[in-house]
Formats: C-alpha cells, structure tokens, sequence
C-alpha cells in the first residue's frame, strides 16, 4: 500500500471513531481530499485509493488540472479558497461545489455563470465567526441577507455553511467555533425551513477534524494528513 493510500485508510478510520462516538454514523461525513499544490499525479494516486472528492483553492491552479482527468462522473471537485467575482464564470465550468461564498455580488456572477454553463451549481456560504482580518466570509447577519436573495439564483443551490477558524495547536480550542457554526444553521434552518439544502456544514481539516465531526461536521478538509507537507 502505498502512503496516500495507507494515509486514507487512517484518516477515513478517525472519521469513523470520531462519528460513532457521538452517535453519528461515519457515512454521513464527507472526505474532501485537499489537493491544493499537489501535482495531478498525486491526485490520480488517490483516486486509484478510492478518494473521490478533493478540494482546490485557487481557480487558475485547478485549471491546469481538473480536465487532466476528463468528465469523470466519479470525481467531485470543490473550491475551498476565496474566489473574486471575475474569476466565477471559470469556477461555475470547473467546479461541482463552491465552499466560498461570502458576498452577493460574488452569487449573482455565480448564478450566471451556472446559467449559461447550463448547470445548477452546489455552493455553501462562508461564515466569518473570528473576525479575522486576514480570513474572508460573511457576517451571520450578511449570511441571513444572502439567503433571503438566493431565491434570485435559479442556477445555485445553497446546500449548507463553511467556516474557517483561528489555527490554534490544541484542536479543543477550534471546537466553539465549529459549535458556533451549527448553532447558526440550526437558526437559520428554524427562521427559513430548508434553506440550507442539503445542511452541509463545511468545517475541520487535518488537525482538528475530529473536534469538527463532534460539533456536526458533513464535510471535513484534509489536505497535509493524507498528501504530506506542502513546499
């Protein structure tokens, strides 16, 4: 077994501990491979492992990989970086679900990309629950804003929340914000039933993915623990 492979395996294993211990069942949490900076060589290792979903953080970088593996019904691919609103329309033809939107502008040049693609696009909205300057997402109330204009995107689907909190070394302490970030959608689901779709919440990478699952985490993002330190 190869270390990508022998990687997964482990990874998907915590996933599994992390769920059964509060009572979830491992399949109802997501793996997103975080393949950012990683060659397409290194991705198709992890495909031949059975890895079929895997996160990109900048457009121009997946543009140079994501056709490399054609119209694979199999693979999803996600962006997990902040987009700008010039860079949407190549997002909504490479893309199968964005995790970054924070913005109304950003939404609408989605929804037209999405439109004339001739797709509907998953998309999840960007939380900002540290108010740190250099992360990016919208505030709680801007999220309720962006909601009540979604039924203007016939071409996006809001499926759910993703948030990024303070790196800290004990994982324990990014536990309030992953708490912070269902209590949100538990709100926002009680204000506008459905709302949120599919009710991902988009939270936990390599470090403290466990912590993430226990709070209600549906997709976690795990980039170093399955490829390696990135250059």
């Amino acid at each position: 077994m190869n270390p990508i492979a022998r990687n997964l395996q482990s990874i998907r294993e915590e996933i599994g501990r992390a769920a059964r211990e509060c009572g979830r069942a491992p399949g109802d949490v997501l793996l997103l491979a975080v393949s950012k900076t990683f060659p397409p060589e290194t991705i198709a290792e992890a495909v031949r492992a059975g890895q079929t979903r895997f996160g990109e953080n900048r457009v121009q970088e997946a543009e140079g990989k994501i056709p490399l593996f054609g119209p694979d019904p199999k693979l999803e691919w996600h962006l997990i970086g902040h987009l700008q609103s010039n860079k949407a329309r190549r997002a909504a033809e490479l893309f199968d679900v964005i995790h970054s939107v924070d913005g109304l502008k950003l939404a609408a040049r989605l929804d037209q990309a999405a439109g004339e693609a001739g797709r509907t696009l998953s998309v999840l909205l960007q939380a900002d629950l540290a108010g740190e300057e250099t992360k990016f997402g919208a505030t709680p109330e801007e999220i309720r804003a962006l909601l009540e204009a979604a039924a203007g995107w016939p071409n996006l689907r809001v499926d759910g929340l993703m948030t990024i909190p303070p790196f800290f070394d004990d994982p324990a302490r990014s536990r309030p914000y992953f708490e912070r970030l269902r209590r949100l959608l538990e709100e926002l689901e009680s204000e506008r039933p459905g709302c949120l779709g599919r009710r991902h919440l988009s939270m936990g990478m390599s470090h403290d993915f466990a912590e993430a699952i226990r709070e209600g985490a549906t997709i976690v993002r795990v980039g170093t623990a399955i490829f390696g330190s990135r250059a």
